[in-house]
């Protein structure tokens, strides 16, 4: 059980991934960042760059595989990345990093509170810090600026993986289903706040107990992030990407995961959004919204595995 401060009532949130909160029981930010655990049962190395004037965390796995970036949710820490990503990834020697944005997770919120200045922030990491394109993944708001960072420096990128995507950030922009989602299971919101029930209600499409808990075990870990920081992003004008609406091709190897379920970002605007990718693979996943690594693990696993055996082809 989680437990989580919230300033009034919880309300949904014209933001990507739908909604933010603030964790009582995360460190505070003056302590140090500490690393993720990783599926093998060792813990990552976790170092803060400036990158030129904002301030990013990182998780590098190190080596010398393939890097693949994965960007997290709006709000959510770089350790609940891995939570959703790490899975999916072990047993290919990858070079797997995690960051978290500027006002996310350990990361002070310091500098303009845009997303394009935030997109600037993660190509100048890129271009800093590795020696050869990357494979960039994300979830909700983080695929939104992978999906950005290969528009406007496709020379950093690999390939994408994007989960969930947020493609227009506005929430009257979206086409969201309005069938009726799947049976739950009786008692499935029990362990959840109760100011919480209304936003997973909508976020779930495999609406089992199992499935909350591992929802709010992700959004509870690493450090709490700057909800002052995170509010000036969501509710700015430079919130959206100016070129969010641009079809610039990008021609690597592209999977696009979206849920049956989803009701924070839908699923058929990231249909639409294949054309700008030519070597794209969409996947609309029945019994899944918008936290699909947790609620369909297997199917997330074979669908992140075929993109990784793409990018040889």
């Amino acid at each position: 059980m989680i437990a989580t401060v919230f300033q009034t009532q919880l309300h949904e949130l014209v933001e990507v991934s739908g909604l933010r909160w603030s964790h009582v029981e995360a460190h505070p930010p003056s302590m140090p960042a500490v690393g993720c655990p990783r599926p093998d049962g060792t813990t990552s190395r976790a170092r803060t760059f400036t990158v030129p004037a904002m301030v990013v965390v990182v998780d590098d796995a190190g080596g010398n595989g393939m890097p693949v970036v994965c960007l997290p949710m709006l709000g959510m820490s770089r350790a609940g990345t891995a939570l959703a990503f790490g899975p999916a990834l072990a047993g290919d020697g990858l070079r797997e990093v995690y960051l978290d944005l500027p006002g996310h997770g350990d990361a002070p919120g310091e500098g303009a509170a845009d997303s394009q200045t935030i997109l600037d922030t993660v190509c100048d990491w890129l271009q800093r810090h590795l020696q050869r394109p990357a494979l960039l993944a994300g979830a909700s708001y983080g695929a939104y600026l992978a999906a950005g960072v290969a528009r406007q420096r496709p020379d950093l990128v690999e390939g994408l993986l994007l989960v969930c995507p947020g493609v227009r950030v506005g929430a009257h922009e979206r086409a969201l289903p309005n069938q009726t989602p799947p049976a739950a299971e009786q008692g499935w919101l029990e362990a959840a706040p109760a100011e919480l029930h209304g936003h997973l209600d909508r976020a779930l499409g495999h609406r089992t107990r199992a499935v909350v808990e591992v929802v709010l075990q992700a959004l509870a870990a690493g450090g709490p992030g700057d909800e002052a920081y995170q509010d000036a992003l969501t509710d700015g004008l430079g919130y959206a990407l100016a070129d969010q609406d641009d079809e610039l091709l990008f021609d690597g190897p592209v999977t696009i995961v979206a849920g049956r379920n989803d009701r924070v970002v839908g699923y058929a605007d990231q249909f639409h959004a294949l054309q700008a990718y030519p070597r794209g693979t969409y996947c609309v996943v029945d019994a899944a919204g918008h936290y699909l690594p947790w609620e369909q693990p297997e199917l997330f696993r074979a669908l992140t595995q075929d993109w990784l055996q793409r990018r040889d082809t």
